[in-house]
């Protein structure tokens, strides 16, 4: 069960700008972790899953190949070859570094990283469509590009062949981190379906939102740091731990996704300028600050139920937007929110204590944990 609490009334948070790096995570002091090449493990997930993925993006049928080709950045939008940003490949770091928990070589856990990873695109190529989002990683979306029927058939696409690439392995251990996979794809669509409904809510309450954001990002990151020791042979037992583990991280994932997603900096992130407040994204800056009560909470509240009627919302200026941001920030949601990313992660950390592990790899889920939460994008 997910621990949850509720915001403690406003706070006074010095004054921000968009832009600025957001209130983030410092990495534990003076722990062996602190000495772990992050880099270097995203590094080797990304190397050892590319190939085994483009071989089943080839798969595809024209010209469904092209177009998953563009999206994870191969290819630009005429065909020709590109070296474009592929993401910060946390999932497939954490697939091939769990099958470490169990003694086996980290290439045991690639089926289970292109998997988890075929299906985390699949969730983006939707998703992108249905928040409008013209931009992800720096460049134009796949429905902009190609039109919304590809971004869909491509995405489903996707979703099949991360259960393939898992299926064709024929082990009993393939099964298992099948049926992992498919309990949190399941997760993930709930997740996307509760974030679009809560778009055209006034409210939605801080538990909520926590649940939200823990099947949309904490479900997926949760079987990523697991299906590579389920691969790998791990009991039941230990793949739970893991889960747990990558859960609670997800959750600290997304309360800086949520930062960013109002105060990032586009030129990091790749998004427009408050981009989740251009959606109506009841993101737990948002929901903390309208839970804190006060002033700034209230006067808040009055705008949000305003935009919700309102049928001219994308030709708000930049200073409309700003405005939003100032009240989030005064009532004391982003650092709420930023309390809530420290909270996860602590969360996150504590769970590894259940799994027997050698040292050098539990240093590296610190490592990636204490990665993602003072990340910039």
């Amino acid at each position: 069960m997910l621990d949850q609490h509720s915001p403690e009334g406003p706070r006074t948070p010095g004054t921000a700008t968009r832009g600025e790096t957001v209130p983030t995570v410092p990495p534990p002091a003076s722990t062996a972790a602190d000495a772990v090449d992050v880099t270097a493990l995203l590094e080797r997930g990304r190397t050892l899953a590319t190939p085994v993925l483009r071989a089943a993006v080839d798969r595809l049928a024209p010209p469904m190949d092209t177009v998953a080709a563009y999206h994870f950045g191969w290819i630009d939008a005429a065909g020709n070859p590109a070296a474009g940003d592929g993401g910060k490949a946390v999932r497939p770091a954490l697939a091939v570094l769990s099958a470490e928990v169990t003694g086996a070589a980290p290439e045991v856990g690639v089926p289970g990283a292109v998997a988890v990873e075929l299906v985390h695109n699949f969730s983006l190529l939707h998703d992108d469509l249905m928040d409008g989002d013209e931009q992800r990683r720096h460049r134009d979306t796949v429905w902009k590009v190609h039109g919304p029927a590809q971004a869909i058939l491509v995405g489903d696409a996707l979703f099949a062949l991360g259960n393939e690439v898992l299926l064709e392995l024929g082990t009993v251990e393939a099964g298992r981190a099948t049926r992992r996979l498919t309990t949190a794809t399941r997760a993930l669509i709930d997740g996307q379906a509760q974030d679009i409904s809560y778009e055209h809510r006034d409210r939605v309450s801080v538990e909520e939102c926590l649940e939200m954001e823990g099947n949309k990002t904490g479900a997926l990151l949760a079987c990523a740091s697991s299906i590579g020791a389920v691969l790998g042979g791990a009991d039941d037992r230990t793949a739970d731990a893991l889960e747990r583990y990558g859960y609670h991280l997800g959750l600290a994932f997304q309360a800086v996704d949520d930062l960013l997603g109002i105060w990032g900096d586009p030129e990091s992130t790749g998004k427009q300028t408050w981009s989740d407040l251009r959606q109506r994204k009841k993101s737990l800056p948002v929901v903390a600050a309208l839970a804190a009560g006060g002033p700034a909470s209230e006067r808040l509240g009055e705008i949000l139920a305003a935009d919700a009627k309102s049928s001219d919302f994308a030709a708000f200026s930049e200073e409309e937007f700003a405005a939003r941001a100032a009240l989030i920030e005064e009532a004391g949601g982003r650092e709420w929110t930023a309390d809530e990313a420290r909270r996860q992660h602590t969360v996150a950390i504590d769970a590894l204590h259940a799994v027997d592990m050698p040292d050098r790899v539990r240093d590296a889920f610190t490592a990636l944990a204490d990665f993602v939460v003072v990340r910039k994008r």
